[in-house]
């Protein structure tokens, strides 16, 4: 299915703004067929959705970055590449700064997506060994961010994490992961970063400290003018800390349980309860590890900064925790909420703004779109004068008895008239029974839903002051790197002024990045958790549809889908599309919106559903867009069928053309091998014609001439022959040459006998004078003896 198709897809289509009816089930449905399809980015308009498949998928290879590389974003199915790809080119060709938004709650797969962008921008971005060495310090800084270091000897920590309460005293081990081969890849990160082996191992002693804080016992005591003070309960712990940022263990142990308090001209040195230790020491861990972060993203942002008047442009990607509720919020939730509605707030804007521009920049009149302007929302809770922050500082700061009763008091004298906030108090006072909402919590009515505030804890959170004490302390350790962290701890810059609350900093910090993020072009990537358990390719409809609430995306859809909710350019649009009208196919000859109105008039469709742009077609209803694809289906089935009749007929024509062509030669050759076999015969019938013509010629001649003595002609031949036969046969069976072997063959005819006998007796002279021949003198002179004496003796003895 090619990226239109696929988008088009009436069961799972590829962009939300095209969905009809639009409703949470029917966007919650194409979502869940998607998925069941593993196809895990859609599209709402130009914001890509990231359903994480919690497995390995096959669609992030070099062969896909080849693909998403320099692709228009609606020419190919939706993926994470493809906003990446815009985002960089938006960088490269248009020289705008960019910012990519990645937003969802843990487990949704944002570090990953975060991974995949920056993989994606190293692997299309110029070449060059200054900038792979960017590259490379930029992808090896996420494991540095993401790692939890080990435990080496040296740091004092034993292996066992279920030893530390920081960590809830359970096991961080996960199956299928290696601890140490993350450690080996995250020292090897910080090499690549540029790290030296002092700072890495500077780090992990930091980092120590943090977990082996959250072992420090407290222990309880009674002064003798009867006050409660606390004291270490384990030196152990406290003395392994000390050794690791070589700080005398006395100095540490007064800073936890004691508090130095300045009042005018004079010094007092008050002793702290348990409770009170306990919150100096969480207090301490938690900025230890804030500041050692902090330093860590300093410390890498100095390694890949680019040089003094090199720098052109930035891509910037934000990591952030999505909307937020859970069935007891607190005061962390209700900030990162708050950062929410602010990034919701930017989003429409900035959505509405891109929209304005397009149309005026296409020449289409502008109508202003009605929508859920949040801000309202916004001011409820940052309002410098009347607003939940300011209220809740104003009490952190307040002198006498400050508790979350009189902050809760404020707020719903303040609010009491708002609608989107409310109180148990709030409801009572409009005769409102909901047994959902505790005494000591609000509600806030935020876009993403109604969330209930827990008030307990939030002046303590917002507080969260560090006592000078343990500023001084770590100030006075001789570790270079926790020194470095708390400059307020220098003697010589004592300031008695209060820090600022975390909601003012988390406050002051929202506003620097919107002003951020509005100077840049921003893209967005909503990830989604579809289950709890990280179960792969496993999809809860419940889950899922509560994150597509609290991420905005029906709101996100309906802003998208404001005025017309499909456009493109007429060249794609043209080609797409040109079939359907007989004047624009198969070629047309005129400008590409000439085209697109010739073709889009003979359709005859409505004229409000369609508007004419500079470079776009624009369609206002996705319904008269599916119409437009149905017809296309049609036509393209219609022309499949002429090409199928067409290919047949040509294919038909072939064959027979071949079947011809093979026919004339088979038969050529055919004939060619008759005639040959009728020469060879007739060649045969004259070979015998001419040999019994020769033979009567012959018999003839033979008749006249030769037939008076023709008997005796024959008799002496075949004499002859026989003659011949019979000396040839005898010289080819002689007898042996011994004269004492009388054996002769017989003769084959009687005719022969006494010539047989002639030869036998020449033969057998013959043996014997060859025999004598071979004698010897003495030999011969014996025989004739013997020869003798055999002629004296013959007769008259017996022996002889």
């Amino acid at each position: 299915m090619d990226a239109t198709n696929a988008r088009l897809d009436a069961a799972a289509v590829g962009d939300l703004v095209l969905l009809d009816p639009l409703t949470e089930e029917s966007l919650l449905q194409t979502l869940q067929e998607r998925f069941r399809r593993s196809h895990i980015y859609t599209y709402i308009g130009n914001v890509v959705i990231s359903v994480n498949p919690y497995r390995p998928l096959p669609i992030y290879t070099p062969e896909k970055v080849q693909e998403y590389r320099n692709c228009n974003f609606f020419a190919v199915t939706p993926h994470i590449y493809a906003i990446a790809d815009d985002a960089y080119r938006s960088l490269r060709d248009r020289d705008r700064d960019q910012c990519i938004l990645i937003t969802g709650e843990s487990g949704a797969g944002k570090t990953e997506a975060s991974k995949l962008v920056m993989s994606y921008v190293a692997a299309v971005c110029s070449r060059g060994e200054e900038v792979d060495k960017v590259k490379e310090q930029l992808l090896q800084s996420n494991p540095v961010l993401e790692a939890a270091p080990s435990s080496p000897e040296q740091l004092k920590l034993r292996q066992d994490c279920r030893h530390y309460g920081y960590l809830n005293h359970e096991s961080t081990g996960l199956p299928g992961m290696d601890d140490a081969a993350n450690f080996c890849a995250m020292q090897d990160a910080m090499r690549v970063i540029g790290f030296s082996p002092a700072e890495v191992m500077a780090l992990l002693e930091v980092t120590a400290v943090v977990l082996k804080l959250g072992n420090v016992q407290l222990s309880s005591s009674h002064r003798a003018s009867g006050m409660e003070a606390c004291s270490i309960a384990e030196p152990q712990e406290l003395q392994e800390i000390c050794d690791l940022i070589g700080l005398d263990p006395g100095t540490l142990e007064q800073a936890l349980c004691s508090r130095t308090v300045k009042a005018r001209d004079e010094t007092v040195l008050t002793t702290l309860s348990v409770p009170q230790g306990y919150y100096g020491r969480d207090a301490l861990a938690k900025n230890i590890y804030s500041r050692l972060f902090d330093w860590l993203v300093n410390r890498i942002n100095t390694s890949i900064q680019v040089k003094p008047g090199k720098q052109q442009k930035v891509m910037g990607v934000l990591d952030i925790y999505g909307f937020e509720i859970f069935q007891d919020n607190g005061f962390e939730q209700f900030i990162i909420n708050y950062c929410n509605e602010k990034l919701q707030q930017i989003f429409i804007l900035m959505t509405l703004k891109e929209e304005q521009e397009e149309y005026v920049r296409e020449g289409i009149q502008w109508t202003p779109v009605e929508f859920f302007d949040n801000s309202i929302i916004c001011n409820l809770i940052e309002n410098s004068k009347g607003g939940v922050l300011a209220m809740l500082d104003e009490e952190c700061l307040r002198p006498g008895v400050v508790n979350e009763d009189t902050f809760l008091t404020k707020l719903n004298q303040l609010f009491a008239g708002h609608k989107h906030y409310e109180s148990k108090e709030t409801q009572n006072a409009r005769r409102v029974t909901d047994a959902s909402l505790p005494l000591r919590c609000f509600r806030i009515h935020h876009y993403a839903g109604k969330v209930t505030y827990n008030v307990t804890g939030f002046i303590e959170k917002n507080n969260d002051l560090l006592f000078r004490d343990l500023s001084q302390a770590m100030w006075a350790a001789r570790h270079a790197l926790l020194r470095s962290l708390f400059p307020e701890g220098d003697p010589q810059k004592v300031s008695l002024k209060l820090p600022p609350t975390a909601g003012f900093q988390f406050k002051a910090s929202v506003a620097t990045l919107m002003k951020n993020l509005y100077s840049k072009n921003p893209n967005y990537i909503r990830c989604i958790k579809p289950n709890e358990t990280k179960a792969a390719m496993r999809f809860t409809p419940e889950l899922v549809l509560a994150q597509v609430r609290y991420l905005g995306l029906m709101e996100n859809v309906r802003v998208r889908r404001a005025g017309y909710a499909f456009r493109q350019q007429y060249g794609p649009f043209l080609q797409r599309y040109k079939m359907l009208s007989p004047r624009t196919w198969p070629r047309w000859a005129g400008s590409e919106r000439q085209g697109a109105e010739v073709l889009l008039a003979e359709l005859a469709f409505p004229a409000e559903e369609l508007a004419f742009g500079h470079t776009k077609i624009f369609i206002r209803s996705p319904r008269t867009l599916f119409d437009l694809e149905r017809r296309r289906q049609e036509r393209v089935a219609e022309l499949a069928t002429l090409i199928q009749k067409i290919f047949r007929g040509w294919r038909c024509r072939t064959r027979y053309q071949l079947m011809r062509k093979s026919q004339i030669i088979i038969s050529a050759w055919f004939r060619g091998h008759m005639q040959k076999n009728k020469y060879e015969r007739m060649k045969r019938s004259a070979l015998v014609i001419q040999a019994y013509a020769r033979g009567w010629q012959v018999r003839r001649l033979y008749r006249r001439y030769f037939r008076s003595e023709a008997s005796a002609r024959v008799a002496n031949f075949i004499y002859r022959r026989l003659v011949q036969k019979f000396l040839v046969g005898l010289g080819r069976n002689l007898p042996p040459l011994s004269v004492m072997d009388r054996t002769w063959p017989p003769a084959p005819y009687k005719f022969l006998a006494e010539a047989n006998q002639e030869l036998r007796s020449l033969f057998y002279r013959w043996k014997c004078k060859k025999y004598r021949e071979q004698l010897t003198p003495q030999r011969r002179a014996l025989l004739r003896a013997k020869l003798c004496a055999s002629e004296l003796f013959k007769d008259k003895k017996t022996l002889y």
